[in-house]
């Protein structure tokens, strides 16, 4: 059992969360129950799934919570897009976001990659 809070990932994952729920505030509230719930659930997917997995048996079962959180955020880099097109988030927030975003998907797919490189 790997402790979840120590990895670099999960620390990136975390504060991106902590900051999409400050951005998500100033969004228009007949979106509370759209855009800005589907930013929040995928944002905190990535950083939930890192920790789940850490909590498995095994490598191969990490992978597949790694995987699961790389998907969530592509999910979350399209949301972070589609705000972003509605004129909800501004220009710096979006490029920062995105950047944090994608960061942390070639952090996961290395991560993915050496867990499956090891079982070899």
């Amino acid at each position: 059992m790997k402790n979840f809070k120590e990895l670099l990932v999960w620390q990136k994952a975390h504060l991106l969360t902590l900051s999409l729920y400050k951005i998500t505030k100033c969004f228009p509230e007949d979106e509370k129950y759209g855009l800005v719930s589907q930013i929040k659930r995928a944002a905190c997917s990535i950083a939930a799934n890192i920790a789940e997995g850490c909590g498995g048996n095994s490598d191969t079962e990490f992978a597949r919570y790694l995987q699961i959180a790389l998907g969530s955020a592509s999910e979350l880099e399209y949301h972070i897009l589609l705000a972003h097109d509605l004129k909800m988030i501004d220009a710096s927030n979006y490029e920062k976001l995105t950047n944090d975003v994608v960061e942390i998907k070639k952090m996961l797919t290395s991560f993915i990659k050496k867990l499956r490189a090891d079982r070899t």
